[in-house]
């Protein structure tokens, strides 16, 4: 149950904070002084997207913030637990709005994704806008109602989804199908390029090995020429090699060393250096050995460099690449021989999805052809009670064509009305008058909302084009509703207003420079007060007064309201 909402900074809302109890909740007031924005603001506080444009002007956010009593909401407690956000059994939401758009939202003080906020939000509450007789003619609300009012949308949604996995499994199969037209091309076309790869038999690491031998090849004669000189300069000159100057300097420091200690680290220095320049002395001695100048050698590198790269080319890639391309195109064969085996085994595997989902579709259009009986008994009455005697109300659940299927099963649900009796039933699509739409519409609210769990449901001006007797009697069948649920009622008709258990007043009021919406709960002379203005108008005299005391106290004898209005 809705404990209590507050607006903050909202359109023409300045600041409202409201508490509520259970029962029937009337909400009235002038055309434009705000009542569906509170209906609006309950949307956004459940998720609802909005805009900055939300936010009233010179306010840099706005702010709601409802309180929801949860014991005897078993549902929303446990997801509240299951996500780590129970408090007991109170549930507080808030969103904020700021001007620049963003958007922020909270459970019980911990912040949320917007979803989560939804998502709890349609465990709570449920709002059936004034607009809703429009969309009534469409197929998939009407889908969808019937599925509520039947409890079945769990098996609608086992329904779409195993539609969902049968498509995707069908479509692999199609798809490999498609392949296997031209397997045996493919299979030819691969094993040639394998063959050429396993020719190649590129090893891991050969391009760079094969890279730097290139290099050093065609760099043969310089290397050879730059170890000799090398050589001669540090060991093989007659006089002047850095070894023998390096002796003569090391036994000239030795001399001295023996006057001045200090300079025998120096001594040390210059005996490495020397085994230094021999050990780099027959090094150099040994590459210039080993150095290979046979053209063959040098023949026989470029030619391999040229086959790989030649490959490379010939599949657009670089030649670093070939290895894992050698590997891809394994895996392509393999799956492309085997593809008789995988098409058996997916080719089961749809069958499989498919005869899940035609059991899944079966069991629902069962479940939706009884509840269509139920449906269209439950409606036909409250047609009867709104001012539509010998109206007709059907749900029509016809099977398609079986090799049409779609993700919300074989069925096709039409809703069919005869507004009078002897008239034949025809969509309710083709029906004419507003009012009798309207009154349609509340009928199917109504009834479909007892097949729901939610305790609270908000009514924006569904009463719109009713009016004298009808405009009461569904004034009786939402304060009916209200005896199980918390109700909440937008209304301008005072015949509804009348039977509310609880009655608010929504105001527009401006200085002049800003303008403000406030609400007031209602004591029995303002309910008065306010009814006699929705009955006569701009003027309201002593005898409107005393309809309107009329109309309310007869409600209280026929013991339709609880006192505590």
């Amino acid at each position: 149950m809705l404990n209590s909402l507050q607006v903050r900074n909202f359109a023409i809302i300045d600041a409202v904070e409201v508490e509520f109890s259970a029962g029937m909740t009337v909400l009235t007031g002038e055309t434009g002084a705000g009542k569906s924005i509170l209906v609006d603001a309950l949307g956004l506080v459940l998720g609802e997207r909005g805009g900055s444009g939300l936010v009233r002007t010179g306010a840099k956010r706005a702010e709601f913030t409802a309180e929801f009593d949860l014991q005897n909401l078993p549902n929303a407690r446990a997801w509240l637990d299951e996500q780590m956000l129970d408090l007991d059994d109170e549930c507080n939401l808030r969103r904020v709005v700021g001007a620049d758009g963003r958007s922020r939202a909270f459970i019980n003080g911990n912040s949320v994704p917007l979803q989560s906020l939804k998502t709890l939000g349609e465990m709570l509450l449920d709002i059936h806008g004034q607009h809703f007789h429009q969309s009534l003619g469409r197929r998939d609300i009407q889908r969808n109602l019937l599925d509520y009012y039947g409890g079945l949308v769990d098996v609608a949604v086992a329904t779409a989804t195993a539609f969902s996995e049968w498509q995707s499994l069908a479509t692999q199969l199609n798809e490999l199908e498609t392949a296997n037209n031209d397997r045996n091309a493919r299979l030819e076309l691969l094993r040639f390029q394998l063959d050429e790869l396993n020719a190649l038999d590129l090893q891991n690491g050969e391009l760079d090995k094969l890279a730097d031998e290139r290099s050093k090849l065609q760099n043969s004669g310089r290397l050879t020429e730059g170890v000799a000189s090398s050589l001669e300069r540090l060991f093989d000159a007659d006089t002047s090699n850095a070894q023998s100057l390096l002796a003569e300097a090391t036994l000239t420091i030795e001399s001295l060393a023996s006057v001045d200690p200090a300079l025998s680290p120096i001594v040390d220095m210059l005996q490495e250096a020397n085994i230094q320049v021999s050990e780099a002395a027959d090094s150099l001695r040994r590459y210039g050995d080993a150095l290979d100048m046979d053209p063959a050698r040098q023949n026989s590198v470029e030619e391999r460099l040229d086959a790989i790269n030649n490959i490379a080319r010939k599949h657009r890639i670089d030649p670093e690449g070939i290895g894992e391309l050698h590997q891809h195109l394994g895996k392509q064969l393999s799956d492309l021989t085997h593809a008789e085996e995988r098409g058996a085994e997916l080719k089961e595997s749809v069958q499989l999805a498919e005869a899940n989902f035609r059991k899944s579709a079966k069991r629902l259009s069962a479940g939706r052809k009884k509840a269509a009986k139920a449906f269209s008994k439950d409606v036909t009455k409250a047609m009867a009670g709104l001012g539509m005697p010998g109206g007709v109300f059907e749900v029509s659940v016809a099977a398609r064509d079986i090799s049409e299927p779609r993700a919300f099963g074989a069925d096709d649900i039409e809703y069919l009305i005869s507004a009078n009796p002897g008239q034949k039933t025809q969509p309710i699509s083709k029906v004419a008058s507003g009012g009798e739409l309207s009154r349609m519409s509340l009928s199917i609210q109504v009834i479909a909302s007892d097949g729901s769990a939610i305790p609270t449901m908000i009514f924006d001006e569904v009463d719109s084009g009713v009016g004298g007797g009808v405009a009461e009697m569904v004034g009786t069948r939402l304060h009916d509703l209200g005896k199980s649920r918390q109700v909440f009622c937008v209304t301008h008709l005072p015949q509804v207003a009348s039977l509310g258990d609880n009655h608010f007043r929504i105001m527009k009021l401006s200085d002049g420079r800003s303008t403000k919406t406030s609400i007031t709960h209602l004591t029995e002379e303002e309910r008065i007060e306010e009814i006699a203005r929705m009955l006569g108008g701009v003027e309201i005299t002593d005898r409107t007064r005393d309809h309107a005391a009329e109309m309310l106290n007869s409600e209280r004898r026929n013991g339709r309201v609880n006192k505590r209005a």
